[in-house]
């Protein structure tokens, strides 16, 4: 290979930056759905495990709905 062939070859490299840039802002535009709500996912998980209802469902809908609403509100269906 001389150095005009290896000057017009594209490097990795080069297409790598913009590849990352697009993954980076769609990945920053929506969350991973471990890392939010958490405070909402450890008291609805609190409820149902420590619970001493005969129904943990039941006794911890009100946790469980918080928890639904948050992720909602990030875009995930729970």
């Amino acid at each position: 290979m001389d150095a005009r062939t290896a000057a017009t070859l594209p490097t990795p490299a080069a297409g790598a930056p913009a590849a990352a840039a697009t993954d980076a802002s769609s990945a920053s535009s929506k969350p991973k759905p471990c890392c939010v709500c958490k405070d909402e996912k450890s008291r609805r998980d609190e409820c149902m495990l420590f619970s001493n209802a005969k129904d943990p469902a039941a006794d911890c809908k009100s946790l469980v709905d918080q928890y639904k609403t948050c992720m909602l509100g990030y875009g995930f269906k729970v």
